[in-house]
Parts: structure tokens; C-alpha cells; sequence
């Protein structure tokens, strides 16, 4: 359920802001809003936070993905040193990077024309014999030293000619190319490189030596961002005629909280409801099992905003349902379950996400039983009578073994996903019902009208896609009804003249066709949990085959390989597609026949956070 907030305004006395804000902080109830964005003290604290961020990630560059974190830890002036020296490091090893690029080019440019000492050619410019250096192909070398007057000397011979002229240049449009001089000679040049790649060197193990005190830089970066946040709230802080005052939402499970810390610190505050144009952030409490389905959201980052539905529950048995019969297969269920009790023993005891995997790998081996698949293969079905005794005849993928006609089962699978869109979308439009009512909002008329809708068209689904028969004139009169009854009905409100509202609902007429078209798409789109299931069994049973071919002879490893790679992607495949197609029906059709944008933000009270 969505918690109830409470709008408050403290008010205390601007001789106390700094333990006014401390004390905020130690209560950790409060969603302050409109926080400043800067500060003076948060800027350098922004600072800060950058090196040791920096800091943090090149020591993880250097201690590898499988060494923990050491207990180490330094007091603070040992600390700050170590910071110190490695931002230091790194912005040495920057510089001289930099410089070992720019040095290796000019390396590669020089190094075709031997080692020389650039000081030697121009301590014979000064003693009035100046030399210019050029390249060019061999007809342009000779076409220069043709030229009258002009001195030339090859230094290098090839496809292109290295040479130089004594005393004065080449005129313009030669065609040769006159070559830069370097300002230090290539053995020098080499030594420079090699020099600086040593210091990077002896860098690098000046960085890889603090890595043992990785967990004293996280939990500097975590003390930083909880001091950036401390100045924000500061800041925020409104000063009127020696009063200060911020305001926030506090949940009203700990608004008493809240009394007492505004009691033992004499605050005056204003305790409100938030109205119409507030925008209060969304705090969720998972109810008992349900809270196994919080990692997916956490993970798919949506929030509902505060006026909207907590639809966990209802995610939670459709997801798992949707899930199985995407993956749709009783052996790829037993290696989730697998992995959920390899998971459960590594940490010893079972988190929600460890649970949910549980649930996720049941239903899904409860549907692949049902349906007789698996690991895809009609062999493993027909060789196991007990595993046929599970089968339901009217939805498995294997009609042959079980001896029912294949057309009427695939028909049986289509018609109970169509079911499950119009239960899902009538679920919704119930809900929305059931929301209204008490609130004495008209507009529960109109989502009578789309259950009406929702219904009817579920028939025309059948009727379009499996045959089903349907009374077409029930149809078409419960449609226009439901249409009807939406474009009267849909834009009332509590407050709003029924007048105003009929108009508004009729001035949405051609939004409203739009809607009732979407509703029967939105019926038509659960086909996907068939369509990506059948495709699924194809590629596993199609792996199996070639894998089957090559199990003589010497190819029998290839051939189990063969299989074993197939599953493999088929199940990464599988997953994938839940991420697409099961989490959509019910973040899109279900949750957008509810009404929701998912437009919430999440509750984070202004709290000490760090040690």
C-alpha cells in the first residue's frame, strides 16, 4: 500500500540553525522539497566528493573484480594524505601519458630517417651553412637538383628520397615536401619514452598500495555525499524576521515521530493534508510475501505517483504467471530452481530476490508440466508416463504424444491468453470502480463502460483469431453502450458540473474511438505470451535435433555441446523476453487501462546515512 503524507512546515529560531538542521537530520522522517541546489559549503563538499570518486575508481581498476574489500583504515590527516598522493599519481600519470603519446608520434615520424642530432644542423645554420630538409618521390628529387644553384644531398634513398639542400630552399611548387626538423634526435627521444614509462609504472604501484583501504574511501564518499546533503538542507532553510522555517512530507506512520523530535527541540510546526497541486513522494509498504516483487521494480526503477494504485500484488501473481509461460519450459524451471537454492546456500539465508526466484522457477515448472515441455523435447515426454499423467491434453505442445488434434490445442493456449488480457484489463477497470465509489466520482460510469467493453470484445477476439463463434449484435450494442457511456461519463469529477463534464467527455469523442480501438488491441497483445512460448519450444526442439545428429561416433561431444549451447541462449532468449513482453502487459495495457503514468518519486527522508 502507498502511505499517506502529511505536508509539514517547521518553524524554530535562526539562532539555532545548525542544531535545528542536525536535529532534522537525526530524526530522518522528513522528505524535504525544493532543496537548494547549491551552496558555498556544498560546492566544496561537490569537490571533494569528486576526487574521492576518482580516488575510488582507480583503485578498483587496480584491485580486479574478485579481491573484497580489506578492513583497513587510516586516521584522518593519514587519510587525507593518501587521497592525496593518489590524485596526485593520477594526474601525473595523466600528463604523462599525454607526453608518451605525443613522443611516440614524433618517434614514428623521425625514426624512417635515422638518428641525427637536430643541435648539430642548426650550429651549421648559425656558421652560414643552412640546410633544409625535404622528402619527395624520385622524379620531383631530381627535378630539384636539376635546378640551377641548387645543392642537394640524398641522405636516404627509396620510393621516397630523403634529402637536403645546401645554402637555400627549393621554389615553391617543387613537389617535395619539406620536413619539420624535431627538436630532439631519436635516441633521445627513445630514452624519454622509456623513462616515462617507467614513472607510469612506478605509479601504478603507488595507486595498486592504497587498495586495501578501498572501504575507507567508500565510506568517505558516502560521509561526503550525506555532508552535500546537510548543506543543501541548510540552505534551504528560510529566514524571516529572525525565523526559520522548511517544509517537507513526513508518512503519517511517523508523524509522531516527528511531534516528539519538534517537542524535545521546541520547533513550531503546521501539520497538513497535501492538496491538488502538491506533488508528494510515493512511499510503498510491501505487505507480507508480497515484498519478494520490490527487487523488480527496484531494478525497472518505476515508481507510481502518490494518487496512484500500489499494484505489487496484482504484478506479483501475473508477473509469475506471465513469466512461465514465456520461458515455458519444466527443465529450464529446474535450473532457476537450481539456481535459487545454490543462491540461498551462498548467503545463507533467503532475501527477497532469492525468493522470488523460487516462485519464478515453480511456476515455471508447474506450466512446462502442464504443458509437457521438457528442455523442448517430445522424447523426454513420451519415454516418462508419470510426466504425461501432469499433462493438460487442451494447452500442450506436444498434441501427438498426447493424441489430441494439434489446431484445437494451439486454439486452447490462444484463448486462455486472450482470457488472461480480458481478466487483467477487467481487473482493472474493477479497481477503478471500487476507487471511485466511496469518493462520489461519476467517472466510475465511464470504467463500467470499459468493463463492458473489455468483455465484449474479448469475444470478437476469439471470433478473429480462433473462430470462436459470437453474436455480433450483442457485440456491436454492448460496444457503442460502453462507448457511450465513457464519452458521458469519462471526463466527471468530483466538483465539476455534470454539464461541464458531459461537454469535456464529448469533446474527447475521436480520442475516445481511439481508446475503444486500443482496448481491443490491448486484448489482442496477450497473444504474445503464446507467439513468444511457441517460439521458444522451436528453437530448443530445433537445437535438440541438431544436436540428435551428431550424437555417433566421434561427434558425440559436439553434438552435446551443440545442445548445451542451444538451451543456453534459448534461456538467455527467454529471459529477455519476460524483460519485454511480461513486464509490458503489465506496466502498459494493465497499468494503462488503471489510469497510471508511473509519474511518483520515491520517499527519501533527510537522514544520517553514513558512519
Amino acid at each position: 500500500m502507498i502511505e499517506t503524507m502529511k505536508k509539514v512546515t517547521l518553524f524554530a529560531s535562526e539562532k539555532d540553525r545548525l542544531g535545528t538542521i542536525g536535529a532534522l537530520r537525526g530524526c530522518g522522517v522528513m522528505h524535504i522539497i525544493d532543496l537548494a541546489a547549491k551552496s558555498e559549503e556544498a560546492l566544496n563538499e561537490q569537490k571533494t566528493l569528486a576526487g574521492l570518486e576518482q580516488v575510488l575508481a582507480a583503485l578498483d581498476e587496480k584491485a580486479g573484480k574478485k579481491e573484497k574489500d580489506a578492513e583497513a583504515s587510516l586516521d584522518g590527516s593519514r587519510f587525507d594524505e593518501m587521497v592525496s598522493s593518489v590524485l596526485s599519481a593520477l594526474g601525473e600519470k595523466k600528463n604523462l601519458q599525454d607526453r608518451l603519446l605525443r613522443l611516440k608520434v614524433e618517434r614514428d615520424r623521425i625514426a624512417p630517417y635515422g638518428d641525427f642530432l637536430p643541435g648539430d644542423i642548426a650550429e651549421l645554420s648559425e656558421k652560414g651553412v643552412p640546410l633544409y630538409f625535404y622528402t619527395a618521390g624520385r622524379k620531383e628529387k631530381e627535378a630539384a637538383a636539376a635546378d640551377d644553384g641548387n645543392i642537394v644531398i640524398t641522405l636516404k634513398d627509396g620510393k621516397q628520397v630523403f634529402f637536403c639542400t645546401v645554402g637555400k630552399p627549393l621554389k615553391k611548387g617543387s613537389g617535395a615536401n619539406m620536413f619539420i626538423l624535431p627538436e630532439k634526435g631519436l635516441s633521445e627521444i627513445s630514452s624519454e619514452i622509456l623513462s616515462d614509462e617507467k614513472r607510469i609504472g612506478e605509479l601504478d604501484a603507488l595507486v595498486s598500495s592504497f587498495v586495501p583501504y578501498r572501504g575507507a574511501v567508500r565510506r568517505a564518499i558516502s560521509k561526503c555525499k550525506e555532508n552535500i546533503l546537510f548543506e543543501r538542507a541548510k540552505s534551504t532553510l528560510s529566514n524571516e524576521d529572525g525565523i526559520i522555517h522548511i517544509t517537507g512530507y513526513v508518512p503519517l506512520c511517523h508523524l509522531q515521530e516527528f511531534k516528539d523530535c519538534a517537542k524535545e527541540n521546541g520547533w513550531a510546526y503546521l501539520i497538513d493534508d497535501p492538496s491538488e497541486e502538491d506533488n508528494p513522494p510515493t512511499l510503498i509498504r510491501y505487505k507480507g510475501f508480497v515484498r519478494i516483487v520490490k527487487p523488480v521494480f527496484d531494478i525497472l526503477g518505476t515508481v507510481p505517483g502518490y494518487r496512484e494504485y500500489d499494484i505489487s500484488t496484482y504484478f506479483l501473481l501475473f508477473f509469475s504467471l506471465f513469466f512461465a509461460m514465456i520461458v515455458g519450459d519444466a527443465g529450464y524451471g529446474l535450473i532457476f530452481l537450481l539456481a535459487a537454492v545454490l543462491m540461498n546456500i551462498r548467503s545463507k539465508k533467503a532475501g527477497d530476490l532469492n525468493i522470488l526466484l523460487y516462485v519464478l522457477s515453480i511456476t515455471t515448472i508447474v506450466w512446462g508440466a502442464l504443458t509437457g515441455t521438457w528442455f523442448g523435447s517430445a522424447a523426454i515426454l513420451e519415454r516418462f508416463a508419470f510426466l504425461q499423467r501432469l499433462v493438460v491434453p487442451a494447452i500442450t505442445n506436444f498434441p501427438e504424444v498426447m493424441g489430441v488434434d494439434a489446431d484445437w490445442a494451439q486454439n486452447m493456449v490462444m484463448k486462455f491468453c486472450f482470457i488472461l488480457g480480458a481478466v487483467q484489463l477487467s481487473l482493472a477497470c474493477v479497481l477503478n470502480i471500487i476507487h471511485k465509489v466511496p469518493k462520489k466520482d461519476l467517472s466510475w460510469v465511464a470504467d463500467l463502460g470499459w468493463l463492458i467493453d473489455v468483455v465484449l470484445l474479448y469475444f470478437l477476439v476469439l471470433y478473429l483469431v480462433i473462430g470462436a463463434e459470437c453474436n455480433f449484435r450483442i457485440v456491436v450494442a454492448g460496444v457503442a453502450t460502453g462507448f457511450v457511456l465513457v464519452c458521458v461519463f469519462g471526463a466527471q469529477a468530483p466538483g465539476v458540473p455534470f454539464v461541464q463534464g458531459l461537454k469535456s467527455g464529448l469533446g474527447g469523442f475521436f480520442t475516445t474511438f481511439l481508446n475503444t480501438v486500443s482496448c481491443f488491441s490491448n486484448i489482442m497483445s496477450y497473444i504474445r505470451l503464446f507467439a513468444v512460448g511457441m517460439a521458444s519450444l522451436a528453437i530448443a526442439q530445433s537445437f535438440n535435433d541438431m544436436g540428435a545428429g551428431l550424437l555417433g561416433g566421434l561427434t558425440i561431444p559436439l553434438g552435446l555441446l551443440v545442445i548445451l549451447v542451444g538451451h543456453a541462449l534459448n534461456l538467455v532468449m527467454g529471459l529477455l523476453s519476460v524483460v519485454v513482453h511480461g513486464v509490458r502487459l503489465n506496466l502498459l495495457e494493465f497499468s494503462g487501462q488503471l489510469g497510471m503514468e508511473w509519474s511518483g518519486y520515491n520517499y527519501e527522508p533527510f537522514r544520517k546515512t553514513a558512519e
